[in-house]
């Protein structure tokens, strides 16, 4: 089976590396002029000139990043099966359509408002009460276009610093963590969910994930499962979806769903029996989807702006380093590393000891660390 990917980044790379051994060959699509997936197929084409070529070169599509154009994967879905489906892709690039969608679906999320001038944004600053978090309706990610407003007066600064025209306004939440909750759907509606992973943010972006969850109560556990499934079955989804998530004392609120493979699921290609990655293929071919459960704690490490000494990490028995081919930049993402451990208390030790080769990452501080 010839499976098309839309984008051609590193969870293209590591979908790829999923899928060869179930004998998949992989054509990538680009549209950034600036591919770094380093294998398969790769078609290069920011004017979409050559969409029909792609097309008549695979069986089935998916993709690895969800801000593609829409109209690019209907024209797809015309022809070929694409998974997931490209309503999937549309929700998931306007928070005002998604931020409906989880309520409209009993899904918590913090209290929103839409801000189009300077004037709405003090004005719903005003009604949610300070501190509010304001972001761009459409592309944003990694922290990116976001600003923290802590009094309404700080709402031109905000509307000129964020600069689009049309902004979601959330009400800060008080949240005890992070956490997100991973899971598969097939072809067939079946349904698979990952444990949840305690995720750790800075300057906007991933660098650390737990899994499973510590201290994870059961029923926050279950409530997740109940909220990625009703987004699964009423977007008659196939693939991998991620549902990132706030948890609170009053328990969890949603904060926004990614379409595909996520950075918080990279522990699953050695810390749990399938990865992300392979049911993510397994799925978008048509196979049943591969046992989820945890093989024993993990936690991933995000390499960002600069490799380190993988040498040195990679004397580490206990360390499993992924690197993506790509050149050093402040905030970019040049690999991950895994690292497995049979108790939270001995993962810590690890996870410490690893991040010391890693220049610039910032201090190991998760739910485990601040108990002690």
């Amino acid at each position: 089976m010839r499976i098309g990917v839309l984008g051609a980044g590193q969870l293209g790379r590591m979908l790829a590396l999923a899928g060869y051994p179930l004998a998949k060959t992989f054509v990538f699509y680009d549209m950034s002029g600036s591919p770094s997936a380093g294998l398969g197929e790769v078609m290069i084409d920011r004017d979409n000139q050559y969409l029909a070529d792609f097309i008549s070169r695979v069986d089935r599509v998916t993709y690895e990043f969800e801000h593609l154009p829409v109209e690019v994967a209907e024209k797809i879905a015309a022809e070929k099966p694409v998974h997931p489906s490209p309503r999937a892709l549309q929700v998931c690039q306007n928070r005002e359509a998604e931020k409906t969608l989880f309520g409209d679906l009993g899904i918590p999320t913090p209290e929103w408002k839409i801000a189009d001038s300077a004037e709405s944004l003090q004005a719903a600053a005003e009604a949610l009460g300070c501190p509010v978090v304001a972001k761009t309706n459409t592309e944003g990610y990694d922290g990116k276009g976001q600003a923290v407003l802590r009094s309404p007066e700080e709402a031109a600064e905000a509307w000129s610093s964020i600069n689009h025209p049309r902004l979601i306004v959330e009400k800060f939440v008080e949240f005890r963590r992070e956490v997100s909750i991973i899971a598969v759907r097939s072809e067939s509606g079946d349904l698979a969910f990952y444990p949840m992973a305690e995720n750790t943010h800075h300057q906007g972006i991933l660098r650390y994930s737990i899994a499973p969850a510590p201290g994870l109560e059961r029923h926050v556990q279950e409530d997740a499962e109940r909220y990625i499934k009703a987004l699964l079955n009423e977007l008659n989804y196939v693939g991998v979806l991620t549902l990132e998530l706030f948890e609170t004392a009053e328990g969890l609120v949603a904060n926004e769903m990614a379409p595909r493979v996520h950075n918080s699921g990279h522990w699953t290609i050695e810390g749990a029996m399938t990865s992300q990655f392979e049911n993510h293929i397994r799925a978008v071919s048509g196979h049943p989807l591969g046992n989820v459960a945890a093989r024993g704690v993990s936690c991933m490490i995000n390499i960002i702006g600069e490799h380190g000494d993988i040498e040195r990490i990679l004397e580490l028995p206990y360390a499993h380093v992924h690197l993506y081919n790509k050149g050093e930049r402040p905030g970019r993402k040049l690999g991950h590393i895994n690292i497995l451990a049979d108790s939270y208390e001995e993962l810590v030790w690890r996870v410490k000891n690893c991040a010391q080769f890693l220049p610039g990452s910032p201090e190991f501080e998760s739910s485990l660390t601040s108990k002690g």
